[in-house]
């Protein structure tokens, strides 16, 4: 077996500890989100929420696995012996495997239009939902792109935590952040700007409802990575100086920073193109925005290819930062189980998440009649992984650090055995034994219903 390696600097822990947390339900998920739920009175709760609850999961698993130093699976047996809570790891492997396995057919969604951008094969004369709808059922074009994204993600992974995922990160997330703030930039110039900034930043609580509060605390929880045991592998590579409550804080502001940025890129946009709603969905990024970037910088078309070819490298950015976080979750289970080298075990990792993942592209086209529980596989396997298995993993978390383990111990590690100060711990203690367990059931039940 090859010798255990920690990520290199503090610098490199937080770009990728925020390179798994960011992803594509920054860009995707929570635009959407903030335009179903009101605007600014949405990103209020939200960032609230992130504060009491995300943060507070985000440091428990950091707890785990910086305490064991070694994969989810084994972190849990090792701090819990012969007890049912050592499955919390196994459900943490496996979740991160299901959504890999869906993730990068989104995520070859989002290279496909990356390329298309970047061919100029976006124009305002063509219908975007016809073009969209047609791409993701095709029995083949999508599992090539699919295929693509793996290989990228596979290479990081394979080439280990400081060579390849330390490294990669180190340039992905500046990239990112660079991008993000020259779309900002040029949305601010689009003729809509005024009244997307209105939505965004002008809170009406009068639309604050109790679904609102509900979808903005399942943002929180869904946007940071939390009970994937992406972050807790990620925290088994941090060295016994790392601080642990400054990694989670600025991990949450980063994420937070580009989820809302998301927002000041999408919106203004948006507003700038009559016709087009706020709360257009999933659609939101691959049928409405092209036509909305087309139409937006009809008068400046270079402007607006620019745009485009940028705002899809974004996209496919995070959706590869957060790729090589589940797969590393994985992949660190099979290759210090087994003995194998990392490259072996990227590759069985790698090859057996494509076989799903073929599944899942093709539940869109061919096998779209195929129903399991009226689901498709593709929505079978996010409803199993997001709406169930994640929300009852980060009840579990929070009730194994809080509960379960040495309350002596727990402190030990988010102080940096007492030379760090965290004045909060009590604090910290009481939210994730009383508070943030009850708020992941109410959201447990609430996308549920929905």
């Amino acid at each position: 077996m090859e010798v255990r390696k920690n990520f290199g600097s503090k610098l490199g822990v937080v770009l990728a500890a925020a390179g798994s947390a960011v992803g594509l339900g920054n860009v995707w998920r929570f635009p959407t989100e903030v335009g179903n739920n009101g605007g600014a009175a949405f990103i209020l709760i939200y960032l609230l929420c992130v504060i009491l609850i995300g943060a507070p999961v985000m440091l428990s698993e950091f707890v785990v696995g910086r305490h064991t130093h070694t994969n989810t699976i084994t972190a849990y047996r090792r701090l819990a012996p012969g007890s049912w809570w050592r499955f919390e790891g196994v459900a943490g492997v496996f979740v991160a495997f299901l959504i890999l396995s869906y993730y990068v057919v989104i995520s070859g969604w989002t290279l496909y239009y990356l390329i298309e951008s970047a061919r100029g094969s976006l124009s305002t004369d063509q219908d975007f939902t016809a073009d969209f709808t047609s791409f993701v059922s095709h029995p083949w074009i999508p599992i090539v792109y699919a295929v693509l994204f793996m290989g990228m993600t596979h290479l990081v992974v394979a080439r280990g935590v400081q060579s390849g995922i330390e490294r990669c990160s180190k340039l992905m997330m500046p990239l990112l952040l660079l991008i993000i703030v020259v779309l900002v930039g040029c949305s601010f110039q689009m003729p809509g700007a005024h009244d997307g900034l209105s939505f965004l930043l002008k809170p009406d609580f009068s639309k604050v409802t109790t679904r609102v509060i509900l979808s903005a605390m399942g943002q929180a929880f869904f946007s940071l990575s939390i009970a994937m045991g992406c972050l807790c592998t990620y925290a088994s590579y941090f060295s016994s100086d790392t601080r642990l409550v400054r990694t989670a804080l600025n991990v949450s502001i980063i994420d937070t920073a580009v989820a809302v940025l998301s927002g000041f890129i999408i919106f203004p946009a948006v507003f700038s193109v009559a016709g087009v709603e706020v709360n257009a969905g999933p659609g939101l990024v691959f049928i409405t925005l092209p036509h909305v970037f087309q139409m937006a910088f009809s008068s400046y078309p270079l402007v607006g290819y620019l745009f485009s070819v940028l705002f899809y490298l974004l996209l496919l950015l995070a959706a590869l930062t957060s790729a090589i976080s589940l797969h590393e979750s994985v992949t660190a289970y099979v290759l210090e189980s087994t003995g194998m080298s990392r490259q072996k075990a990227t590759l069985v990792v790698s090859l057996s998440c494509l076989v799903l993942s073929v599944a899942c592209s093709l539940s869109f086209g061919p096998w779209s009649e195929l129903k399991v529980f009226g689901m498709t596989i593709f929505e079978l396997f996010d409803f199993a992984a997001s709406k169930v298995i994640m929300l009852l993993s980060g009840i579990v978390i929070c009730l194994f650090v809080g509960w379960r383990l040495d309350k002596k111990m727990v402190e030990a590690e988010v102080t940096n055995g007492g030379t760090v100060p965290f004045r909060l711990f009590r604090f910290y203690l009481f939210l994730i034994r009383f508070v943030v367990p009850i708020v992941i059931s109410a959201i447990f039940v609430n996308e549920l219903l929905r």
